[in-house]
């Protein structure tokens, strides 16, 4: 961030990505720390049964510990060099050219950084840290954000965080779904919480403004992985992951209704989808609402205006890692969700 101290430091990735797996082990996470990595320019020529290929495809051949993708960033950075002059992915390369390549290391493999990013701190202790996470923060490093998110935030509150995996990070947000969040502090703590969330002792809620009126609640119990040609979305799939969410009614209005729901196991977009799966797609989800929903004609602005998911974590339980006490957390709606509540209330006739 701008005009603010940055102080680089060290998360150990080996033992991120074996806490983070015993969490989420449908994550793909590509451990960097096994590529062989150099400063030193490469230098090769092209064989000549290389002749005809793309300038991409055939690095592809030459440097088969480099992923596709990360050499065709080295090409577009002006990285790699052909005959001497820049070259372009698509350019064709015929036999016997001179490539020369400087490797450029991954973000993911750059020390994370402290960044003075204001947290909302719901409690804190020698162990545990509960934040109340805004919309749009990012809540882990990644691509295209490899900084300003939650994760820069913490080891800037708390600089021993560096010595703890992710940060001391246990489950995630998406970035624009708001609410509570446990950090741990230390390893110990962390190991406690990962623990209770595999054993689903962690209790927590959250309310979601979906589209349509349901007058009741219940249970969907239906596994879910990646969708099979949507690798960006998630999806109820045979032979996923399996994923219980049990849901309420908190609030009827006309056209949509704001539903409580309950986790038992914490997929990536678990509500999000299994909501959508029953005819009820959350408000302001571009991902997974298709097409127009019914809506009163009133409503039809102010609901298709909202521009995120209406999802908020509301309610967090859990043990204490070290005293072993009971603890409980709420959060309000934020402002946003609220704003959009009343207008509801005032376009409509109020809740039923």
């Amino acid at each position: 961030m701008a005009g603010s101290e940055l102080q680089a430091t060290n998360v150990s990735r080996r033992k991120t990505a074996k806490l983070w797996r015993m969490i989420e082990p449908e994550e793909d996470l590509h451990d960097y720390s096994k590529d062989d990595e150099s400063a030193d320019l490469l230098e090769m020529k092209v064989p000549m049964e290389h002749g005809g290929l793309r300038l991409d495809q055939a690095l592809v051949k030459l440097l088969p510990e480099y992923s596709r993708s990360r050499l065709q960033d080295w090409i577009e950075q002006g990285m790699v060099m052909l005959n001497g002059s820049p070259a372009t992915v698509k350019q064709k390369v015929w036999g016997g050219e001179t490539i020369t390549v400087s490797p450029q290391i991954h973000p993911s493999e750059q020390p994370y950084h402290a960044e003075d990013i204001p947290l909302d701190v719901v409690y804190e202790d020698d162990a545990i840290l509960v934040i109340n996470k805004p919309v749009g923060l990012v809540v882990h490093p990644g691509s295209g954000n490899w900084e300003g998110t939650l994760l820069n935030a913490l080891l800037h509150h708390a600089p021993q965080l560096a010595d703890v995996p992710r940060a001391g990070i246990v489950h995630r947000l998406d970035k624009d779904t708001s609410g509570l969040m446990v950090v741990a502090k230390t390893l110990v703590a962390q190991t406690a919480l990962v623990r209770q969330m595999q054993k689903r002792s962690v209790k927590r809620e959250y309310l979601a403004l979906v589209w349509g009126e349901m007058d009741y609640g219940g249970t969907v119990d239906k596994p879910i992985g990646r969708h099979p040609s949507q690798r960006v979305k998630m999806a109820v799939i045979e032979g996923g992951k399996e994923a219980v969410t049990h849901y309420s009614v908190d609030a009827n209005f006309p056209s949509c209704t704001l539903v409580r729901c309950r986790l038992e196991t914490g997929r990536t977009h678990q509500i999000r989808v299994h909501l959508t799966s029953i005819g009820h797609p959350l408000v302001g989800d571009s991902v997974y609402q298709k097409g127009v929903q019914k809506c009163a004609p009133q409503l039809r602005e102010l609901l298709n205006g909202f521009p995120r998911q209406a999802l908020h974590a509301t309610q967090l339980a859990l043990e204490h890692p070290v005293t072993g006490e009971w603890m409980e957390f709420h959060a309000p709606l934020p402002e946003d969700l609220e704003v959009l509540l009343d207008s509801i209330d005032e376009a409509g006739d109020g809740p039923a």
